[in-house]
């Protein structure tokens, strides 16, 4: 199957959300939770995450995770992750009981589109303090694509991982998971990176941009947010409209796409250090805001 089907299929049975002027998301994707060890990238930006997260949770935005959430290539088992970071996952877990939460599939928790290891793993856990299982996202389901349909305007905002334009991390995933956990994760541990990963390979990555590119042209320009590359993507009004919300992996920071008040912004939480010292968590804007009827076409 071509990227294009693959694009076409996501798009045709993704789920459609209703949305208006009122309403408020935050994407994020990539964050690649593990294990909280060496090898764990996200544990260097969890502080700062779980801030941000909790900040939307506060103002009422509803969480969208495009792909790679959990790093399951890299950690046999989802219990050892959610041990690591149960406080994020206490967190999401609000965001879900207010139907505020939307998980897409990515590479490396592809695992998740079998709906049987999502109710064995995700669906509950264990709590040590009262020694019984209790509610964890009971009853979640990961597509591989949702769309925004705005309903007043009509307008579609459509969302996936982007992993759709590479096929190694497709339909090859098992594969490269195989080779991450047999070799590179080992080899992460001494900074070698993944060369199976497009936001390590510049050659991968130009390719898998130009292939969502094309698609995203072939289809009329329809406005399309992935993640993947872990490089930001923002245009303007008129160019193609191809949105990448980053990663939260970047070296000190994680970027994110917000939608509110009918526009779009791409933001940047760090941490910085202010004059006596102390560490504060901050949102920076990059791009934007911009309207989004502004990127739709006729």
């Amino acid at each position: 199957m071509s990227s294009r089907k693959r694009f076409s299929r996501a798009f045709t049975t993704a789920p459609r959300i209703p949305f208006d002027n009122t309403s408020k998301f935050i994407i994020f994707s990539d964050c690649h939770r593990g294990d909280n060890s060496f090898a764990d990238d996200f544990a260097n930006n969890r502080n700062t995450y779980f801030h941000a997260l909790q900040h939307y949770y506060n103002e009422g935005f509803t969480y969208c995770e495009l792909g790679d959430g959990d790093e399951l290539w890299e950690n046999l088992e989802f219990k050892n992750i959610f041990e690591a970071h149960k406080n994020v996952y206490t967190l999401m877990m609000n965001f879900y009981q207010e139907c505020r939460l939307y998980r897409l599939l990515g590479n490396h928790d592809m695992v998740y589109k079998n709906e049987r290891y999502v109710a064995k793993h995700l669906h509950s856990y264990f709590n040590k303090v009262i020694g019984e299982d209790v509610p964890l996202f009971p009853g979640i389901n990961f597509t591989e694509g949702i769309v925004l349909e705005h309903s007043q305007t009509g307008q579609e905002v459509f969302m996936l991982h982007g992993h759709q334009a590479d096929f190694m991390n497709y339909a090859g995933w098992k594969l490269n998971r195989f080779m991450v956990r047999a070799l590179w994760r080992q080899l992460q541990i001494f900074g070698i990176g993944d060369p199976t990963s497009p936001a390590k390979n510049y050659r991968e990555l130009k390719k898998v941009e130009r292939r969502t590119k094309e698609w995203i042209i072939e289809n009329d320009n329809i406005f399309t947010i992935t993640g993947h590359t872990h490089r930001p993507r923002f245009p303007e009004p008129g160019e193609i409209a191809y949105f990448n919300d980053g990663s939260c992996v970047h070296p000190r920071s994680i970027t994110g796409i917000e939608i509110e008040n009918g526009e779009i912004s791409l933001i940047k939480w760090h941490i910085t250090t202010a004059v006596d010292g102390t560490l504060k968590v901050n949102r920076k804007l990059l791009e934007g805001p911009n309207k989004l009827i502004d990127y739709k076409t006729n």
